[in-house]
């Protein structure tokens, strides 16, 4: 129960009059009192700053002191001075229990302050619901993108959430109004349109507290920031969708491959049995055929690409030597309206990659960058060896480490962030219908990820895009080039005996046909057990080409039992299995080499040429 000390002074600050409360507060009886100052009593440090003799010297002034009781203990009383009746009277109230309980709260305030001042992205507020204004620290005001000093002298709440993202407005202001109407503990996530161009999340937490009658008198809280938590999420995500995506059209890409074996071998078969006087049309015909079903094994590559299944031939290059190759061909397919300009790292970029896939990935960057500046412009071909962090790499499924950086950088018209977010996934495409698969890039970031690197996308609209390939860093040099040996180009098999395993029909019946038309003697099986068996039979045999994806005993099984009978005897693997494909590099042992379907009939001889010229006939027997 709060008790009044009530008194009157006269014009020196003597006490002529005061109540028996002053007695109960501070224990001196009333004759210890009378006729005297306060001076005696007050705290040495409040005599300073006490105005006339310990009490407030203006009228409605009000003022807070300690002063010393009959135990020797101070006690806090806040006066105020009043006029009534002609008469100067002073008000005083013992406040000290709740002094006591403010410096608790202050130093709790401050203990918490500090606490959290430790943590990055992590910072207090305190919502004062009287006058409409918000308080908070440099953790909160950095933030939230307003200015630190501001926010600690109390900026209106308009302005404190001047940069909440539009579309969280509303569920915000909800909350907000609901939490002044109910206690209990508050929490929402949105989104700030930081002035520094990026989107940050935060996770606000507060509770209100109201007075006894029910009025709000103020909510207090924490912001932390989530930006990095949902951006990893989002990142998942997207991983997850990338490798359900890849996972489906890396079995696509299986049948079709198989598919299109069937249409290009008749195809190529075809156009070489016709005799020269065919008619034109005829030939015609022939050649559109075959280039739509090439135009089909693009678009199949492609999806290999992305889904990081595509056969690669890795070798330690110099990304600068490719980049600089390449430059008259990026210049002829960008045209003259567009300046290209070089900008390679002096130090050594040596990476260890398939160059034609680079080749590829980077002529796909460079049409991008020209559909993105129909009027003209320019476009940068970087180059730059830097070391990435766990932080930076983790997000993309790669390792930290040194990486050769490939950036492709033009002045077009750039993409809206939620253009740039999906530009990696395949099939997805601004261009109109009919000019583009939507594959380009997504073949990009498929071949950067089998590489053991990754691509990244960097946008603005109306200031140009980025796009990045890390690639690991070689400390190595670039492997010398080697000369391919002239390959006799005769239609004789030299006697060499094929054994061609297939468990498609079509395909083996045009490979035996193939083979035969070659000068080869052609042994046919249509699974493993049927192989095995030619083998037995057959004391020589020059060359093994075998479909991997056999039913029972695999290609590999197959070319292991025949090698246990010949042990020096030459594979060639067949696969339209992406998979396979991917990693035949690691898959290969020395005399064996692999084909992906689908492959043209020259192809496949000149690789069998080539295997057969590395091994004589008779050497394999």
């Amino acid at each position: 129960m709060c008790l009044d000390l009530l008194g009157m002074t006269d014009l020196h600050g003597n006490w002529l009059e005061i109540n028996p409360a002053w007695t109960s507060v501070l224990g001196w009886p009333a004759e210890r009192i009378l006729g005297r100052t306060l001076d005696w009593l007050l705290h040495p440090d409040d005599l300073a700053r006490s105005g006339r003799h310990g009490v407030p010297c203006g009228v409605d002034e009000a003022c807070a002191y300690r002063y010393r009781s009959s135990d020797g203990r101070y006690r806090m009383i806040s006066w105020k001075k009043v006029a009534l009746e002609g008469r100067i009277h002073y008000v005083g109230r013992d406040i000290s229990d709740l002094h006591a309980r403010d410096a608790a709260l202050r130093d709790s305030v401050d203990f918490a302050r500090l606490a959290l001042s430790a943590v990055s992205g992590v910072g207090v507020w305190t919502y004062d619901a009287a006058i409409d204004r918000f308080f908070c620290d440099a953790g909160i005001a950095e933030l939230y993108g307003i200015d630190p000093e501001e926010g600690a002298a109390g900026i209106p709440r308009t302005g404190f959430l001047a940069n909440v993202h539009p579309d969280d407005r509303a569920p915000l202001r909800a909350t907000m109004a609901a939490g002044l109407m109910r206690s209990g503990d508050l929490e929402l996530e949105y989104r700030i349109c930081h002035p520094d161009g990026s989107t940050r999340w935060v996770l606000s937490r507060g509770h209100t507290y109201f007075d006894a009658a029910g009025v709000p008198q103020r909510r207090t809280g924490v912001g932390i920031d989530m930006t990095r938590q949902r951006q990893l999420e989002q990142q998942l995500r997207q991983s997850q969708k990338m490798e359900a995506v890849g996972q489906l059209t890396g079995g696509i890409a299986h049948d079709f491959n198989n598919m299109l074996q069937g249409v290009m071998g008749p195809l190529d078969m075809l156009r070489m049995r016709l005799p020269p006087d065919t008619d034109a049309a005829l030939l015609r015909y022939i050649d559109m055929a075959s280039a739509s079903a090439r135009r089909a094994a693009t678009l199949t590559h492609r999806l290999l690409a992305f889904s990081r299944r595509q056969p690669l031939s890795p070798t330690l290059l110099d990304v600068n030597t490719l980049v600089g190759a390449l430059a008259e061909l990026i210049q002829r397919t960008i045209g003259e309206k567009i300046d290209l300009a070089l900008d390679l790292d002096t130090s050594a970029c040596h990476a260890r990659c398939d160059a034609n896939q680079l080749d590829n990935a980077l002529l796909n960057l460079a049409i991008n960058a020209r559909d993105a500046m129909p009027d003209g412009g320019s476009l940068t071909i970087r180059t730059s060896v830097v070391d990435l962090s766990l932080d930076v790499v983790a997000a993309h499924g790669a390792p930290a480490g040194r990486y050769v950086c490939l950036s492709v950088v033009d002045t077009g018209v750039g993409m809206a962030p939620n253009v740039a977010g999906q530009a990696f996934d395949p099939f997805f495409t601004t261009k109109p219908i009919g000019q583009g698969t939507g594959l380009g890039l997504s073949m990009v970031y498929g071949f950067a990820g089998q590489s053991g690197g990754f691509a990244a996308i960097r946008s603005k609209e109306g200031q140009g895009t980025t796009v990045s390939m890390y690639l690991p860093a070689s400390d190595a040099g670039a492997d010398a080039a080697a000369a391919a040996l002239p390959v006799p180009e005769t239609s004789a098999g030299n006697g060499a005996t094929l054994l061609i395993v297939e468990d498609q029909p079509a395909i083996l019946a045009m490979l035996s046909e193939v083979f035969g038309a070659a000068g080869y003697r052609v042994l046919a099986a249509a699974n493993g057990e049927q192989a095995h068996a030619r083998v037995a039979a057959h004391a020589r045999i020059d060359l093994l080409v075998t479909d991997v994806g056999l039913p029972g005993m695999n290609g590999r099984q197959v070319a292991d039992a025949a090698r246990r009978v010949l042990p020096r005897l030459p594979v060639l693997f067949m696969t339209g299995y992406a998979e396979l494909a991917a990693a035949s590099s690691e898959l290969l042992e020395p005399g064996m080499a692999l084909i992906a379907k689908p492959f043209g009939v020259d192809d496949i001889l000149r690789q069998v040429r080539q295997m057969l010229s590395a091994t004589p006939p008779d050497a394999a027997a």
